[in-house]
């Protein structure tokens, strides 16, 4: 997935956020950026943006880079509370995808043990969609459509649209997207299970 901050992608707060990280992470493990770059299957020269926060990578991109650090994308994205139970205040989320249609992603909460889930909250604005790249084998994703209608539209199989009040379960180890094809606006939460 190809996105630019000022069509449709991560957010510049998600970007920085990710890439100081990313650093911290790398230089606590001391691996070099080549060596992170091999692991992770990017160019080092990505790797380097990342860091930097100049890069737009995809958000498979960073689970990829995540992965080769030993954690996972929340985990990026995000503070962690080690307490048992961590409550995030309202506003707090990682805004981590936008669109200039005024479409955007969060991630609300996500789990700290393997497999590891996260929550999201979306709105995907009329006439808007966000195209995703497959998830690692096993990947799974859980939707419940709030508002509007939700169209999913997944690699070899009919769009399906879940309305307000439905809720839909998608294999996303294939190329799938998210779409809104009605006249109000499609707010939904999505729960991700990475394979």
């Amino acid at each position: 997935m190809t996105e630019k901050l000022a069509e449709s992608g991560p957010t510049a707060e998600f970007i920085a956020r990710v890439g100081a990280e990313v650093r911290r992470r790398r230089t606590g493990r001391r691996l070099t950026v080549q060596q992170l770059a091999d692991a992770a299957g990017v160019s080092r020269r990505m790797l380097t943006l990342i860091e930097q926060g100049q890069a737009n990578p995809s958000l498979v991109t960073v689970d990829r880079v995540a992965r080769a650090l030993g954690t996972d994308f929340a985990s990026l994205t995000r503070d962690t509370q080690p307490d048992p139970v961590a409550v995030n205040e309202p506003g707090s989320a990682a805004g981590v995808w936008s669109s200039a249609a005024g479409s955007r992603a969060a991630l609300q909460v996500a789990t700290q043990r393997r497999p590891s889930a996260e929550l999201w909250e979306w709105v995907l604005q009329p006439g808007d969609r966000y195209d995703a790249q497959p998830d690692a084998a096993g990947s799974e994703e859980l939707f419940l459509v709030l508002n509007g209608a939700l169209t999913l539209e997944v690699e070899g199989l009919e769009p399906v649209t879940v309305t307000a009040g439905g809720s839909a379960r998608l294999a996303s180890d294939r190329s799938y997207a998210y779409a809104n094809h009605g006249r109000e606006p499609a707010r939904y939460v999505r729960v991700v299970r990475l394979g």
